[in-house]
């Protein structure tokens, strides 16, 4: 059994369901990374992936953080549906006093083992919501029109991939899918400027609901 943790309260374990019922909605086979730095637990998940570490198709990863009622030893990789139906038993219940998670064993993903810098993160300015929402419609759109119904497998993920891994412009170095990521998790507020950050190859969109991190773009 992996190490159990325990939520702070209700309102914590009611924003991981709601964070994690967006990142099935992306990836209904998802999985989430839980790690925990003393009493925070911070929750990645995967919306854009390569299929393994040799591909050169963007990873972008999302991540929200909530507070535990105490410290904790957790760092794992399980699907986002167990969690998901463990907060749901908690959240139904009202004599429920402890928001405590107790999973199973953790999984592996190629994307689980790329791991962003904690520290280095340089501002970079901001990027209001706005044009983030509208560079999210769309690269929805393009992929929509880009892949032929009658296509599938490998050449329809090479055709996300290039969309999803272009950049927006040259000054921000950030991924589409980047853009596409923060709105589909639920982390862009209407007109809010939402932070850049620079780190070592790495780009982070910070908003007030979220965080994404994906590698700089390449291609624009």
């Amino acid at each position: 059994m992996i190490n159990p943790f325990v939520l702070a309260d209700q309102q914590s374990a009611a924003d991981l369901q709601s964070y994690l019922t967006r990142a099935k909605k992306l990836d209904p086979d998802g999985l989430v990374r839980l790690r925990a730095f003393g009493d925070l637990l911070a929750a990645y998940v995967a919306p854009i992936y390569s299929g393994n570490l040799m591909d050169k198709g963007p990873t972008i990863l999302g991540l929200r953080t909530c507070e535990l009622a105490g410290e904790a030893e957790v760092d794992v990789l399980v699907p986002i549906g167990a969690v998901q139906e463990r907060l749901a038993h908690l959240l139904s219940d009202d004599q429920t006093k402890e928001f405590k998670i107790q999973l199973n064993e953790s999984q592996r993903a190629p994307w689980a083992g790329i791991s962003p810098p904690r520290q280095g993160w340089q501002a970079k300015g901001t990027i209001n919501e706005s044009r983030l929402t509208q560079i999210a419609r769309d690269g929805i759109a393009e992929v929509a029109t880009s892949i032929p119904e009658s296509v599938g497998g490998p050449i329809a993920a090479r055709i996300r991939g290039e969309i999803w891994g272009r950049g927006i412009d040259l000054q921000s170095l950030v991924p589409t899918g980047a853009a596409f990521a923060a709105a589909s998790l639920g982390f862009l507020t209407e007109n809010e400027e939402v932070g850049l950050f620079h780190a070592d190859g790495w780009v982070r969109l910070s908003s007030a609901h979220g965080h994404v991190l994906a590698k700089v773009a390449t291609r624009f």
